[in-house]
């Protein structure tokens, strides 16, 4: 029988480090996509191999066909718990950046992912602050009657009961933030043989 971990294990070994899956979840707006890309590239400049997943760019390609009920959503994000899953075998660091609503969506993704594996980042900012950034232009249309079931207005968003780390946007530039989750990342990460 192939042994997945095996295999992981001696990926690991050949790229030099441990691969991990860092679950970015907080409202539209609180800045998952910004810290994620940034954090990407401070990896990536320490030697790291990270991928992003995020979901303005899976909800046009791999998850199009999805719409907005909870059902999709938790579909959509069950599915990019399996992606994640897949390179995590490959020994790459993913960063997910993703409103990812509930508990219950989270505890989900942690399963397919698994508990060892599965290290979860509330990136926070008030509902105001978010409206107020409203880079996409999102709860204008909201506002507007446009957009139903919308995360944080008409639908809900729990907050993560125990993250591993909470970044509160509206209280930390960028790269303070970024900063942060690369030194909570870094124990996770760094390669002991």
């Amino acid at each position: 029988m192939f042994e997945w971990s095996q295999m992981r294990i001696r990926k690991e070994a050949l790229i030099g480090q441990h691969a991990k899956v860092l679950w970015m979840c907080g409202l539209s707006g609180s800045g998952k996509s910004t810290l994620a890309a940034r954090l990407d590239k401070m990896l990536t400049e320490r030697g790291y191999l990270s991928q992003v997943i995020d979901g303005d760019e899976v909800r046009s390609g791999l998850n199009r066909g999805l719409g907005f009920s909870m059902e999709d959503r938790e579909e959509n994000l069950r599915r990019v718990a399996e992606l994640s899953k897949l390179f995590l075998n490959c020994g790459v660091i993913t960063i997910v950046a993703f409103i990812s609503p509930t508990n219950d969506s989270r505890q989900n993704a942690r399963s397919i992912i698994g508990e060892d594996d599965f290290l979860e980042a509330f990136i926070n900012a008030p509902l105001e602050i978010c409206e107020q950034r409203d880079a996409k232009g999102l709860y204008k249309k909201v506002r507007a009657g446009e957009i139903r079931n919308f995360t944080g207005i008409d639908s809900p968003f729990e907050p993560p009961e125990n993250p591993g780390i909470e970044i509160r946007t509206h209280m930390t530039d960028v790269e303070n933030g970024t900063v942060r989750l690369l030194e909570y990342l870094l124990p996770y990460i760094e390669y002991k043989e």
